[in-house]
């Protein structure tokens, strides 16, 4: 059987081994469907391994990291969340001290990346675009305009507050404003098909910087003081630091850890990197995909990393798309 029909059918609720596959006694789980698409590729992946590999019965639980971390302080469920930003999860800290919740994994090994990028045909021609030194020193070669966050996320005032730190004004670079993350993916598109400069805002794992090779401008060591300020609107005194790489975790809480040693080894050991995510997410715009589909490419390009997160038992029951 294969990988698709066989992660389509567990979708649906229906067994997709032999009926005499052993099985753990796994039972009843509840997982995080997040609204945005990585964190949905990771969902459906582990549902798929506990599934076909562990004999669990696997229900989602939409909603968003705050939400989701009310709901275990209020009801103890969902049992697991995926892809939650730490820096973005502001109850966190105290449930993990009181033992709510625990960190099992990081689930983007390289952390979440924001920052300010430039294409990689940009710093081939000229190197010294890199760093942000050299970008205050030739602001003509990016192209004169900052591809700015849209009103209403913290990045537009983080950004604003940069330009302002780094002494670059208007006169040499326009502080553009976009109305939507789309329309930053599109001029970063846009300035790709004709190869021009192009600077600005973005983040990572996306489909944007899964498909298009991007720099990250060094932009020097992470001060959060610093960093604080530049988050708000009227920040006194902006100085220049670099963005913070967010620890992105999964979470299981007290209980289902206790009662579920072998899942929760099954998710402390799932891990992509931004790489591996970036090419997931391109793959999926590219194709107008679905979460499943996109699980479905991973599955199937990358079984040498996914069969190293399972048990011995659960690569018995998946040998037969394995092979």
């Amino acid at each position: 059987m294969t990988i698709r029909k066989t992660l389509m059918a567990s979708a649906l609720g229906v067994s997709a081994l032999s009926a005499g596959a052993a099985y753990a006694d796994c039972g009843e789980v509840t997982i995080t469907e997040m609204s945005w698409a990585s964190s949905q590729v990771v969902s459906t992946v582990a549902t798929f391994l506990m599934t076909n590999g562990y004999g669990c019965t696997v229900t989602a639980f939409p909603s968003d990291p705050n939400p989701a971390l009310t709901s275990v302080a209020e009801s103890g469920q969902p049992d697991i969340l995926t892809e939650v930003w730490a820096n973005s999860a502001p109850a966190l800290p105290d449930m993990i001290a009181d033992g709510s919740v625990s960190v099992v994994a990081n689930v983007l090994s390289d952390g979440g990346q924001e920052g300010w990028w430039v294409p990689r045909y940009l710093v081939d021609a000229h190197p010294e675009l890199a760093t942000l030194e050299g970008v205050i020193a030739n602001p003509e070669l990016v192209g004169g305009l900052f591809n700015n966050c849209p009103d209403g996320w913290s990045c537009k005032n983080t950004n604003t507050n940069l330009l302002m730190a780094a002494g670059i004004g208007e006169d040499a670079l326009e502080n553009f404003v976009h109305g939507s993350g789309d329309t930053i993916a599109a001029s970063m598109a846009s300035a790709f098909e004709d190869e021009v400069p192009w600077i600005g805002y973005y983040w990572a794992p996306t489909a944007p910087l899964g498909r298009y090779d991007m720099v990250r401008i060094d932009m020097g060591e992470h001060d959060a003081e610093v960093y604080s300020c530049l988050t708000t609107e009227d920040c006194a005194n902006p100085q220049v630091t670099d963005y913070p790489t967010a620890d992105v975790v999964t979470l299981v809480t007290e209980a289902f850890q206790e009662a579920n040693p072998e899942i929760t080894e099954l998710m402390s050991n799932i891990s992509f990197t931004n790489a591996q995510m970036g090419e997931i997410l391109a793959w999926q715009t590219d194709n107008d995909a679905s979460s499943e589909e996109a699980a479905v490419y991973f599955l199937t390009t990358y079984p040498d990393v996914w069969s190293a997160w399972i048990s011995e038992g659960a690569r018995e029951n998946l040998a037969a798309i394995l092979q």
